[in-house]
């Protein structure tokens, strides 16, 4: 079972991003305030989540929570800034759009930049263990998972109505066919040439 809080004196957000080692698309990031009796049993980590369930999950999320904030930081900063800045700014655009602000974040991940000078502790794997990360996860994957569906009716040729923008071979024979998109990310080094070198050093989040 997800633990609700991490501590219960402060204010907590949870707050995760989806689409980091995508190689088209933002990043997106949510952020995420529970009220203390928020519970669904299928809440969890939304890469251990079917599509179906997380659309659910997304509207009683945003029934339920207390607060909650979706930003996302563009293909063109990521490639300006790199990904993991651009994931920290995600996340601080979400933490922004909070009618109130926490006291308290929990961050999933291992790193994060400091958000006006809140305390905050970083939990690997994070989104399997507080409630209020998992709903975040939720959140932004499935507002990134629409975003990527609206760009495929722009660019079938890549089918990132399935593949989310993430290096699937469907999504590699496309860029092999017909090169990359204005929504690509070139810091990725994504031409032909470089996908093995890539697949090596992202993995999926």
């Amino acid at each position: 079972m997800l633990k609700a809080f991490h501590q219960i004196s402060l204010r907590e957000a949870g707050c995760d991003e989806a689409g980091r080692g995508c190689y088209a698309g933002p990043v997106f990031a949510a952020a995420v305030v529970l009220p203390e009796d928020f519970y669904h049993p299928l809440l969890n980590d939304s890469k251990q989540v079917p599509p179906e369930t997380r659309t659910e999950l997304r509207a009683f999320i945003e029934i339920h929570a207390l607060d909650y904030g979706v930003a996302q930081v563009s293909n063109k900063e990521i490639d300006r800034i790199n990904i993991l800045r651009a994931s920290f700014k995600a996340m601080h655009l979400a933490l922004n759009k909070l009618k109130n602000p926490p006291g308290f974040l929990l961050i999933d991940g291992h790193l994060f930049k400091a958000y006006k000078k809140i305390p905050h502790l970083c939990v690997i794997k994070g989104d399997g263990i507080y409630a209020s990360i998992a709903a975040a996860s939720i959140l932004a994957k499935t507002y990134r998972d629409e975003y990527m569906q609206r760009l495929h009716q722009e660019f079938p040729h890549y089918n990132w109505y399935n593949n989310k923008g993430y290096g699937t071979p469907e999504h590699r024979n496309g860029i092999e066919k017909y090169g990359l998109c204005p929504h690509h990310r070139r810091s990725f080094n994504i031409d032909p040439a470089q996908m093995e070198i890539f697949e090596n050093e992202h993995q999926t989040s």
